[in-house]
């Protein structure tokens, strides 16, 4: 591609580094520039519009413009546009921000700890589980156990915990305290006539497995999101978590959901941690927090944890941890009127309703050609792409067929992610009925487009 020189593509190439993404092709490429955006729609600088299916990153759950969210940041910053929370500092917005958290918690919690991504978060929940053994005079126990294909951030220490090799391949990573068991992918995974509660009782088996060859003395904490994201909106099988929290229970070992997608009503409750009968010593969020409209995140901690902080603090004299921007005024108050929003909107009530409607219409593409699998659950769906999906036969990899759904989806004005050949659906939570038919009609278009190709 050759690029108009000082256009926006050309400068973008010359200056940017994109996350995610070939950068050699990029070179050639350029971006897909978006300028602005209206509900669950954007718009790019040539005026194409586009239906983001995918909330941009899981993240905008009121869309992607908000008056009445930049005039309370407008306001938060003309009054104080910036404090901070160490030494005993604080700010209003930060207090009421932290106390509704706790009022919301899916099981009772303790206290907020705030950052600034979900990244952080789940760094923060890694250091306080070495923190709280450490505390309790178990100082061994320094190994985090995650699952394989799971995402929990971007730092050193949450990329160690995901369980997405391609994001470790030249870093020099995982470090060499992180493991990971299982991906609990039903669909892909379970043996012939195994069942769903038959495949989630050999992922505790083999959860307990690792346990006990590792040593459970030196075992910190297990971390899962209630549904797994970017390893393609895999749901748990059946009594997943009912059995994973008996062996971790057996072996007193901390459990941290990761709630940065989940939490808000993604699941059709607040919390994953409620729709899957998950009960965390530590929980993560970010993205819906804020409808992404700032970058902040909270780790919540139950009393157990926070009794052990304070042991810390009375042995050591400080709580040595933080972030400049923790607790931003303007980004807690933000994510403070997105609270009322939703308590407004009914944000869950929402998600019961038409949570089944995108099911549904997502749902009945199972029949084409191309599609062997979709499940998924309130605002956040899975569909597998395969050859024969009855007998669960995958296309050859280098076929790329989710690479070509995903270019067909673009040309028809559809924005998807795609994880190999899986597409996820996770759409901004304030989307209407007509716009989740929209997705399905333009997303058959670009499945009819690829199967031509194909044949």
């Amino acid at each position: 591609m050759t690029y108009i020189p000082n256009s926006i593509e050309a400068r973008d190439v010359a200056s940017l580094v994109h996350m995610q993404t070939n950068l050699r092709k990029h070179q050639q490429e350029g971006p897909l520039v978006i300028v602005r955006g209206d509900g669950c729609r954007v718009y790019d600088n040539s005026g194409h519009e586009y239906i983001e299916s995918v909330a941009g990153l899981w993240c905008a759950s009121l869309g992607f413009s908000s008056e009445r969210l930049a005039k309370i940041a407008y306001e938060q910053m003309r009054n104080l546009g910036y404090y901070h929370l160490y030494r005993h500092r604080s700010s209003e917005s930060a207090i009421a921000l932290a106390e509704q958290l706790v009022k919301i918690a899916p099981v009772p919690m303790a206290r907020v700890i705030f950052q600034c991504s979900g990244s952080e978060a789940n760094d923060t929940a890694i250091k306080l589980a070495w923190y709280y053994w450490n505390a309790v005079g178990q100082p061994r126990r320094t190994k985090i156990i995650a699952r394989q294909m799971a995402y929990h951030g971007n730092t050193c220490a949450a990329v160690s915990l995901s369980g997405k090799p391609d994001m470790h391949a030249g870093f020099g990573l995982p470090f060499a305290n992180f493991k990971h068991t299982e991906f609990p992918h039903y669909y892909r995974r379970h043996q012939p006539g195994e069942t769903e509660m038959e495949f989630s009782a050999r992922m505790a088996e083999a959860l307990e497995a690792l346990i006990q060859a590792e040593g459970p003395e030196t075992i910190a904490a297990f971390f899962a999101e209630p549904v797994m994201g970017a390893g393609g909106a895999i749901l748990p099988p059946k009594g997943y978590f009912e059995k994973i929290q008996q062996v971790l229970r057996k072996y007193d070992i901390l459990f941290v959901a990761d709630e940065v997608i989940c939490g808000f009503a993604r699941t059709g409750e607040m919390w994953g941690c409620q729709t899957f009968g998950i009960q965390p010593d530590m929980l993560t969020s970010a993205k819906a927090l804020s409808a992404a409209m700032l970058p902040i995140s909270a780790v919540l901690i139950n009393e157990r944890i926070h009794e052990a902080m304070l042991a810390q603090s009375d042995k050591y004299g400080n709580f040595a941890h933080g972030f400049t921007y923790a607790g931003h005024p303007v980004a807690a108050a933000v994510a403070l009127e997105v609270q009322k929003i939703y308590a407004e909107i009914d944000i869950v009530s929402r998600a019961k309703r038409l949570g089944p409607v995108l099911q549904s219409t997502l749902g009945r593409l199972r029949a084409h050609p191309l599609v062997g699998d979709v499940r998924g659950m309130g605002f956040i769906l899975g569909m597998e792409l395969m050859r024969d999906g009855e007998k669960c036969i995958p296309f050859d990899s280098d076929l790329k067929v989710g690479t070509r759904v995903d270019a067909a989806a673009m040309r028809h004005g559809l924005i998807i992610r795609v994880v190999g050949d899986r597409l996820v659906f996770a759409p901004p939570l304030v989307i209407e009925s007509h716009e989740i038919d929209e997705i399905g009609q333009r997303l058959e278009r670009a499945l009819d487009d690829v199967a031509r190709e194909l044949k």
